[in-house]
């Protein structure tokens, strides 16, 4: 690949997307280590997640390779080749267990898997909720990952990977959130937390109020640490389990908490939400309730009809199915891409495409082309010479 042609093409997608004036769609890939751990013909170390966790060596070693296989071989728009100034630094990375974690889960760590937080019994539930707030940057794996952290800082501060500087550490671990009710559902397990809406509805918001209030005290400690400010104009969150229950319950049960989050961190938005799965339902209310004006979606959601409920103005990004992406047929890979571009989810110029949510590893590298290719070929704005 002529890496200098497509770096300048990525340059001019980006600047005619955030002015406002697309030619055609910007197409990205949501990608990070699991891909490399979990892909075999790429993690010839054999490498454990387990190991990749707790050795803050190999975690190193792992994303800097994989930051430097993704820039040399997957095309999407993003600078791709050797980077000239530095790779961009190192980040402390707890997948998606971190904050049950941090609060007492144990943390499982299943063979050819993501670790994952173990559900706690219902006593344990309430021992820990009566103990208090863990010490934000002290306790479990908030503490582990801070470790991580002051490590990464000081090996990365003259260290070169290929001739190349690392680069700077800049993001802490905690500093963001997976959503309370996510959050809910790894303490306390989906089934039984879904159970408890019916069963116990006071407990399920006193688990609630108590992970919303930690995660507050956790954000503005970590904030607080790097000297960032806050609120911020624009703030994002995710919280994928919200899948999970009707808009009732929503309404019920979550959006008090969403609430509390949001006023405390944003001044108002437009703001942000990360959300995986079948959350169809949901998306006028987050725009009306929390001014949510960034969805970043995955591939049960229709995004024309999104686009239809949400007007034009939201910036949606997903959401070509990552199974499809994986297994199937580069032809297939274009048919469902035009298929989404064709949907109505182009109008008003804002939307992302990638996949829907996270690439599979053992996708193979003709599949990102198949669904890059489509994408610039489907995704126009306009006709004509665009890119001269």
């Amino acid at each position: 690949m002529d890496y200098e042609k497509h770096n300048e093409e990525v340059r001019k997608v980006w600047e005619a997307f955030n002015q406002g004036n697309p030619f055609r769609v910007p197409i990205v890939f949501n990608m990070n280590p699991r891909f490399y751990l979990l892909t075999p013909w790429l993690n010839e170390e054999g490498y454990t997640f387990e190991q990749y966790i707790k050795d803050p060596e190999i975690m190193l070693k792992v994303q800097l390779k994989f930051k430097k296989w993704v820039r040399l071989n997957v095309p999407q728009d993003m600078e791709m080749g050797y980077p000239k100034d530095n790779w961009g630094g190192v980040y402390v990375d707890l997948q998606n267990f971190y904050e049950a974690g941090w609060l007492g889960n144990n943390v499982v760590f299943p063979e050819g898997d993501v670790p994952y937080a173990a559900p706690l019994p219902r006593e344990k539930l309430e021992e820990i909720i009566e103990g208090g707030i863990p010490h934000p940057l002290k306790d479990n794996w908030m503490g582990k990952g801070m470790e991580i952290f002051y490590y990464f800082k000081d090996r990365v501060r003259e260290m070169d990977f290929e001739g190349i500087p690392v680069g700077e550490m800049v993001y802490p671990p905690g500093a963001g959130t997976d959503g309370p009710f996510t959050v809910a559902a790894a303490l306390m397990g989906a089934t039984k937390l879904c159970l408890a809406l019916y069963e116990e509805p006071d407990f399920v918001h006193k688990l609630l109020n108590f992970i919303t209030e930690a995660t507050i005290v956790r954000i503005k400690a970590v904030w607080d640490l790097m000297g960032w400010s806050y609120p911020v104009q624009s703030w994002g969150f995710a919280d994928d389990s919200i899948e999970l229950i009707s808009t009732q319950q929503y309404k019920e049960f979550v959006l008090p908490y969403h609430r509390r989050l949001v006023e405390t961190f944003s001044k108002g938005g437009p703001n942000a939400i990360h959300l995986c799965g079948k959350v169809q339902r949901h998306l006028k209310t987050l725009k009306d309730e929390l001014n949510i004006m960034t969805f970043d979606l995955g591939f049960p959601t229709d995004l024309g009809l999104a686009r239809k409920e949400l007007g034009p103005d939201v910036l949606l990004r997903g959401n070509l199915h990552p199974e499809l992406l994986r297994s199937g047929s580069p032809e297939e890979i274009e048919r469902e891409t035009k298929r989404i571009c064709e949907s109505g989810v182009m109008e008003g110029g804002k939307w992302i495409f990638c996949e829907g949510n996270n690439v599979a590893p053992n996708t193979p590298l003709l599949n990102f082309s198949a669904m890059y290719n489509a994408g610039k070929k489907y995704g126009r704005y306009k006709k004509g010479d665009d890119l001269e």
